[in-house]
C-alpha cells in the first residue's frame, strides 16, 4: 500500500524517500546485466552504456524519491513522475540500444526470438506510435487511473508501461537499433505527430470541471478540500500539456541534427560521385 502522507507537501519534504526493495533490485539487476553484456560486446559505445545507467537513475528518482512518496496524494506529483519515466528515462533507454546489445551478446535462442515475427510486430514504428497514442489517454482519462490509485501492483505496472511505451516510441524516433526504421526526415514528423496526444490529454485534465479521480478524496493530505484537489488536477494537466510538449520538442533537436548531418554527408557523396563521372 502507498505510504500514508497526512501532512500537506512542503519543501522540507524534498529529502523524503520510499526505498522499495523490489524495484531497486530490478533496477540494479538490469544495470548489472547491461554493463556485463556491454563488456562482452565488441567495441560497445560507452555513450550507450552511460545512457542506460542514466535511464536507471531517472527511473529511481521518479519512483523512489519524494515523487514516489506523494504520487498517491497529488496528481501533479504523478504527472511529473510520468514525464520523467516516459520522456526522460525512456529516451535514454532507447539511446542505449538494449535490444542490439542483447542480440550481440545473447545466446542463439535469444537472437532467434529477437529476429522472430512477434518482435518484428512489437518494435514496428507504427505499433510503437499506436501504443503511445493509446496508452497516454487510457491511463489518464479513464477509470483505470482511479484503479491504479487503489491498487499498488497496478500502479507499479503503470510505471513499467510508461517505460515500455516510451522506449518503443523513441526507439523508432531515434532509429539506432536494427529492424524497420523511418527515413531520417520523417522521424521529425513521427515525433511531432505524437505531440497532440499529450496536449489533448493535458488540456482535458486542466479544463476538467470536477475531480475525475474519486480516490483522491480519501488519499489527499489532511486539510485538502474538493477545490484544492481539483486545482491540483488542473496543475497536473498543465504539467502534462506544457511539460510534455516541451520535452517532445526537445527530443526533436538531436533528431534534426542527425538528419542535417546525414544529408550533408549524402550531398558530399553525391557531389563526389558526379565529379568522378565528369558531370
Amino acid at each position: 500500500m502507498p505510504m500514508l502522507t497526512l501532512q500537506q507537501f512542503s519543501w522540507r519534504h524534498l529529502n523524503q524517500w520510499q526505498p522499495d526493495i523490489v524495484p531497486i533490485a530490478l533496477l540494479v539487476g538490469a544495470g548489472l546485466l547491461y554493463v556485463l553484456a556491454a563488456r562482452r560486446a565488441t567495441s560497445w559505445s560507452r555513450l550507450r552504456t552511460t545512457s542506460f545507467v542514466a535511464g536507471l537513475v531517472v527511473t529511481f528518482l521518479a519512483t523512489e524519491s519524494v515523487l514516489g512518496v506523494f504520487d498517491h496524494e497529488y496528481f501533479s506529483a504523478h504527472m511529473i513522475q510520468h514525464l520523467m519515466l516516459i520522456m526522460i528515462a525512456a529516451p535514454l533507454f532507447a539511446l542505449s540500444a538494449p535490444l542490439d546489445l542483447a542480440y550481440a551478446t545473447g545466446p542463439p535462442g535469444l537472437r532467434r526470438f529477437l529476429d522472430g515475427r512477434l518482435m518484428a510486430v512489437v518494435t514496428h514504428p507504427l505499433v510503437a506510435f499506436a501504443a503511445y497514442f493509446v496508452f497516454i489517454p487510457l491511463t489518464h482519462l479513464t477509470g483505470l487511473f482511479d484503479l491504479m490509485l487503489r491498487h499498488d501492483w497496478l500502479h507499479n505496472l503503470e510505471h513499467v508501461g510508461f517505460l515500455v511505451a516510451g522506449y518503443l516510441f523513441f526507439r523508432a524516433a531515434f532509429g539506432l537499433e536494427r529492424g524497420v526504421t523511418i527515413h531520417r526526415g520523417l522521424r521529425l514528423v513521427y515525433v511531432m505527430a505524437a505531440v497532440p496526444v499529450d496536449t489533448f490529454t493535458g488540456l482535458a485534465l486542466a479544463m476538467s470541471s470536477k475531480n475525475p479521480f474519486p480516490s483522491y478524496e480519501t488519499m489527499a493530505p489532511s486539510g485538502s478540500t474538493s477545490a484544492s484537489i481539483l486545482d491540483n488536477v488542473h496543475l497536473g494537466g498543465a504539467i502534462m500539456w506544457i511539460g510534455g510538449d516541451a520535452l517532445m520538442l526537445l527530443a526533436c533537436i538531436p533528431i534534426a541534427v542527425a538528419w542535417v548531418k546525414w544529408e550533408t554527408v549524402r550531398t558530399r557523396e553525391l557531389d563526389a560521385e558526379l565529379d568522378r563521372q565528369g558531370l
